[in-house]
């Protein structure tokens, strides 16, 4: 399905919550990548990446594999390019300690971005009467599908959260990846869809454009694409060779 500005938080498993300048120990990045985005350092994105404030906190609820497996995740160049975001690394949420402490913030209305016959969208949802001033907070589960339905059925606070989900179908331009159904999207696709959505309807600041979340995006797809072309094409010539 579906990190943050310098000042943003990763929050890992059994550990406290980090600055991403201080990735390199919990995540045993390779020296070749660059410590921020996690790209390989020839072709960081972090030039790209010029983080906006939306008016809206957005958590990202990343599943370990993600974190530490997925070399074509966008939750981390999601967050990187929202300067009120985070990210919690977990299988589980309800008894994650960072978790918690924004469920019991006073300062937020927490949501979560999550399809079902409960979701509303945004010009359905009370907001009016649901923030009362407070700023709302959505997380977004990062995950594949099937892991993403494990973390909310292990999660039933996070279940019970008020869900968000889209007014309009949107098709993924995730070339490089298969998605299991045609309405399935990427992480930066989810969150770029929803604050449109949001910002339609007056949440959060609609003067804030957020068009870098999707030129970050193409450019991870143009890059993959060009190293997959170069395989085939190496692959074909070695299987041609005497």
């Amino acid at each position: 399905m579906s990190w943050g500005s310098g000042k943003g938080r990763i929050c890992h498993e059994k550990a406290s919550c980090e600055d991403h300048g201080s990735l390199e120990k919990p995540l045993k990045t390779e020296s070749r990548n660059c410590l921020r985005c996690f790209r390989p350092k020839e072709h960081c994105y972090c030039s790209m990446i010029q983080a906006v404030d939306t008016g809206i906190k957005f958590v990202i609820l990343m599943h370990p594999w993600e974190a530490y497996k997925q070399r074509t995740g966008t939750g981390r160049l999601t967050s990187l390019s929202l300067t009120d975001s985070e990210i919690i690394i977990d299988k589980t949420f309800d008894q994650n300690r960072r978790f918690r402490e924004l469920l019991d913030s006073q300062q937020y209305h927490p949501m979560v971005l999550y399809p079902g016959k409960d979701a509303s969208t945004a010009g359905a949802y009370d907001f009016k009467a649901s923030l009362q001033g407070k700023k709302l907070l959505v997380f977004l589960i990062d995950a594949t599908w099937v892991m993403a339905r494990k973390m909310m059925y292990r999660s039933p606070v996070l279940q019970n959260l008020p869900r968000l989900s889209f007014d309009q179908s949107y098709i993924s331009r995730f070339h490089i990846k298969t998605q299991p159904a045609e309405y399935c999207l990427s992480t930066i696709e989810s969150t770029y869809y929803l604050i449109k959505e949001l910002q339609a309807c007056g949440i959060g600041f609609k003067d804030t454009s957020i068009e870098g979340l999707m030129q970050v995006f193409d450019e991870l797809n143009r890059f993959q694409m060009e190293c997959r072309n170069q395989r085939f094409s190496e692959n074909a010539q070695k299987k041609g060779s005497p």
